[in-house]
C-alpha cells in the first residue's frame, strides 16, 4: 500500500492576505472554491511539487500561524532564496546545524551562518513565515539518499 502525501492544511487568520502571499511567490493557486457558512478553500502547488497546500476559513481549528518547519526542497538554496527576497519575502541568512547535520535542532543557538561546508545535500536551511507566521525552511537537496 502507498500513501502520498498531498495536502498541507496551514492555519491562516486573512484568507485573502495569505492567498495573495502564495500568489506572489509563484506557488500555483489550482482552486478557490467558496462555499457557504464562510466556508473558503485556497489551494495551491508549489513549482514542481507533488504536495500542495490549502489555506482557507472553516477548513481547521489549528490556531493561524502554528505550522513549523514545512519544508520546500530546492535544488539551489542561493538561488530560491534570491528569488523569494526579490518577491518580498524576509528570508533567513542560510544556515547549517553542524551537530544534527542533515536536519537542525530547534536551538537556533546551534545553527552556525552559511551553507555546510563541501555543500553536503540536505544540511543547508534558511527560514521564512507566511504574513500569519506559519514557518518554512527551504532545504537544499542535490543528491538524494537510496530510496527516494
Amino acid at each position: 500500500m502507498e500513501f502520498s502525501l498531498e495536502l498541507i492544511v496551514l492555519p491562516v487568520s486573512d484568507v485573502d492576505r495569505a492567498a495573495e502571499f502564495y500568489r506572489r511567490i509563484g506557488f500555483r493557486e489550482d482552486l478557490d472554491y467558496v462555499g457557504g457558512a464562510g466556508f473558503r478553500v485556497v489551494h495551491f502547488t508549489p513549482p514542481g511539487s507533488a504536495c500542495s497546500i490549502v489555506v482557507g476559513a472553516g477548513i481547521g481549528t489549528a490556531v493561524p500561524g502554528s505550522a513549523e518547519n514545512v519544508h520546500l526542497v530546492v535544488g539551489d538554496i542561493v538561488a530560491a532564496r534570491a528569488e523569494l527576497i526579490a518577491r518580498g519575502v524576509a528570508v533567513s541568512e542560510i544556515f547549517h546545524d553542524p551537530e544534527a547535520v542533515l536536519f537542525h535542532q530547534a536551538d537556533e543557538r546551534k545553527r552556525q551562518p552559511g551553507l555546510y561546508p563541501g555543500r553536503l545535500s540536505y544540511a543547508s536551511f534558511a527560514s521564512f513565515t507566511d504574513p500569519d507566521g506559519n514557518g518554512f525552511l527551504l532545504q537544499e537537496v542535490t543528491e538524494r539518499h537510496p530510496g527516494r
